[in-house]
């Protein structure tokens, strides 16, 4: 329970840190931060979920660079049901979307990775 407190701290902390880099990125604080983290993760388990699985040949066309458009729309969703936090247009919400995926994946790999069995 306390490593998922701890990567939604870190996700939030990532979402800050999009929104000083990417111009089109918003967030007013630490709370619209941590709830934006919230429902992100909601719509990505939800939504992004099925849409990742629908779009999965397009993906494949791709090489995987069409989840990051799968990952703008889930954030400009996010922008819409969260106060505080706003995403410009979709243009800054792929940009958005590709910093984000940098920057969890340099601060997630920061936690250990301690399980006890």
């Amino acid at each position: 329970m306390l490593r998922l407190l701890l990567k939604w701290l870190v996700s939030a902390v990532a979402l800050i840190v999009v929104a000083y880099v990417v111009p089109g990125f918003t967030v007013s604080g630490i709370k619209a931060a941590l709830i934006a983290a919230l429902v992100i993760g909601l719509l990505n388990a939800t939504i992004g979920l099925i849409l990742k699985v629908v779009t999965f040949p397009l993906t494949l066309l791709t090489l995987g660079i069409f989840w990051f458009v799968i990952n703008a729309i889930v954030l400009e969703l996010a922008s819409v049901l969260v106060d505080g936090f706003d995403v410009r247009n979709f243009w800054w919400a792929f940009v958005g979307a590709i910093v984000l995926a940098i920057v969890n994946m340099v601060l997630h790999a920061l936690i250990p990775d301690r399980r006890e069995d």
